[in-house]
């Protein structure tokens, strides 16, 4: 456990992930979401995390383990066509993660996912946090139209809202 990951952490706790994003960029970011539902059957999902407290600071968790964490807390896994994505920052160690239930997994695989994560990070060095996001979702959403086209009108298995937590 590094001493600085936890200064970072400890320093910019949850109003940094409201002060990135205010709820006119949130209310965009849900928007691009729901464009991109449009275009397929899967369901996507973006949840900004200012920073660890508690025991996942403290056991030093990971990024990926975290994101792994909401994806289960918010069922994600739990749609019809094993086709949702997660969207995951968390903002003190400025780290994205995507993860993808095994249906849309299976078609785009690991480094795919990564080479979203790294653009979206490449942004957020510059500060271009809603560009950064805004561009990652129309990424993924082009994965899932190419495996997971849509077939007309759809219900939507997962609220389109971002999470703030």
């Amino acid at each position: 456990m590094s001493i600085r990951r936890i200064g970072r952490h400890l320093l910019q706790h949850h109003w940094r992930a409201k002060q990135i994003f205010p709820q006119a960029v949130l209310d965009r970011i849900e928007q691009a979401i729901k464009r991109g539902e449009a275009t397929h059957s899967g369901q996507v999902r973006f949840v900004v995390e200012g920073a660890l407290d508690g025991g996942p600071l403290f056991r030093n968790q990971p990024a990926r383990e975290r994101a792994l964490d909401v994806f289960s807390h918010l069922r994600i896994w739990d749609t019809a066509h094993n086709n949702g994505v997660l969207v995951y920052l968390l903002l003190a160690d400025r780290d994205v993660e995507i993860v993808a239930d095994r249906g849309i997994h299976a078609q785009v695989g690991a480094q795919g996912w990564e080479n979203i994560c790294r653009a979206m990070e490449a942004e957020f060095g510059s500060g271009q946090f809603e560009r950064g996001v805004i561009a990652g979702i129309e990424a993924v959403s082009r994965e899932l139209a190419r495996h997971f086209p849509s077939d007309g009108p759809h219900s939507n298995e997962l609220p389109d809202a971002p999470v703030v937590m």
